[in-house]
């Protein structure tokens, strides 16, 4: 017996119970389209993660002060202006193509009858193309700003909304962060919210006004004005081990840091926090589907159920091919193909219907995003029919072993 004849009598005996066969298949189709969706949910959170953290700029180093443990064995952790010009030396750290210093705090803003608390940073020019952001409106702080030490601001996007009512003209308007006085000069685009600044919550200002206007007690013992981030950016992918090699050396002989001591502050790559959070989601992903392949794996078991019961219904009608000439591989195979084609269309059924829901999934939750990609639908579909076929194989034997005198007996 052919596989194509063993497929039509398959499909002849499955219509021949359309309403057993539409309830048996229904388990694999919830079972793929669960999996479907749950992995869709993984990948886009996956997506969405690395294109974030890709858009914090390219090829950084985040300087910190303290280490990530929390502490430090040589005194007490802080970063400063002084490590910043150190950084800024090329003949230091030949293989470093940029730098940015960032005076991170929170403050209360006022604009009219709106009144937040929201992040401000004190930042030079040199912040915006080196965290890849874009201007909607007005302009960037500039050098000029920075050395007056102008009351100039830059709002975020989400800042901005917060602030403002929706569609008024910011530019030249008075805010007031912390009770002072500062002139909107610019808006930047949306670009998402980030653990490592840069959000859209965010308000910028020139660094040396945040220094002596808003924030001007911070400074060290030494009466250096101190900082929250350096952000480096180095000139080549390739480069980031031995920048970093670089820009720890320089920092620690500022500090005096013997070589038995620890560093007392961190250095994080941009790389390795993309590697990091890329596992975890990778993790969320795999488990996600692990979740959804128990929905098919009881729709295997009620795929085996329901042959078993065709066995024994078809009893007789198997006697009956056997004494005619069938072979124990050519009922086999009738009753495999019929295991297989029920999980391939429920399969098939579940991806559209695995499709559907991730989409309303995206638009049920505003912050979410789904992927469905080939390589999770392939991977649906290919253990549908492997589920088919695991599930299939004791009833087929079971049909092919009878004996035909008992089979043609049996009523």
């Amino acid at each position: 017996m052919t596989i194509t004849e063993s497929a039509r009598i398959a499909l002849r005996a499955l219509l021949a119970n359309k309403m057993r066969t539409i309830l048996t298949m229904l388990g694999i189709i919830i079972g793929v389209g669960a999996v479907i969706a749950l992995m869709s949910v993984g990948k886009g959170v996956e997506q969405f993660v690395q294109q974030s953290f890709q858009g914090l700029g390219s090829n950084l180093l985040f300087v910190f002060p303290g280490t990530i443990g929390g502490g430090s064995s040589s005194g007490q952790a802080e970063l400063t202006m002084g490590d910043y010009q150190a950084l800024a030396d090329p003949f230091l750290v030949p293989d470093v193509s940029g730098l940015a210093p960032e005076l991170s705090s929170s403050a209360n803003v006022t604009a009219g009858k709106y009144d937040i608390n929201t992040s401000i940073s004190g930042v030079t020019p040199e912040y915006l193309p080196l965290r890849s952001l874009e201007l909607s409106e007005g302009s960037f702080i500039s050098e000029s700003d920075n050395n007056a030490r102008s009351r100039v601001a830059v709002l975020g996007s989400l800042a901005y909304s917060r602030l403002f009512d929706e569609g008024a003209y910011a530019i030249g308007q008075t805010i007031k962060i912390n009770r002072i006085a500062f002139r909107v000069i610019g808006i930047l685009e949306e670009k998402g919210g980030s653990s490592f600044g840069g959000g859209d919550s965010t308000i910028y200002v020139p660094l040396e006004t945040a220094q002596t206007r808003l924030y001007p007690y911070w400074k060290n013992r030494k009466g250096e004005a101190l900082l929250s981030t350096i952000y480096v950016q180095v000139a080549d992918e390739s480069l980031m081990d031995a920048a970093s090699d670089q820009v720890t050396e320089v920092l620690r002989q500022r500090r005096q840091i013997s070589f038995r001591d620890d560093d007392d502050f961190s250095i994080i790559k941009q790389t390795d926090v993309v590697s990091i959070f890329g596992d975890v989601t990778g993790l969320l992903t795999f488990y996600l589907g692990v979740i959804a392949g128990i929905s098919l794996l009881v729709g295997g078991i009620g795929i085996m159920n329901i042959m078993l019961v065709s066995v024994t219904e078809r009893t007789r009608e198997i006697g009956i091919r056997k004494a005619v000439g069938a072979k124990k591989r050519d009922i086999r195979l009738q009753f495999l193909m019929e295991a297989m084609l029920l999980s391939l269309i429920g399969g098939l059924v579940g991806v559209a219907f695995g499709v559907t829901a991730s989409q309303i999934l995206a638009q049920l939750a505003e912050q979410l995003t789904t992927a469905v990609t080939l390589d999770i639908v392939l991977l649906s579909t290919g253990i549908s029919a492997m589920v088919g076929l695991f599930f299939g194989i004791y009833p087929a034997s079971r049909a092919a072993n009878l004996n035909p005198i008992d089979a043609l007996r049996y009523e």
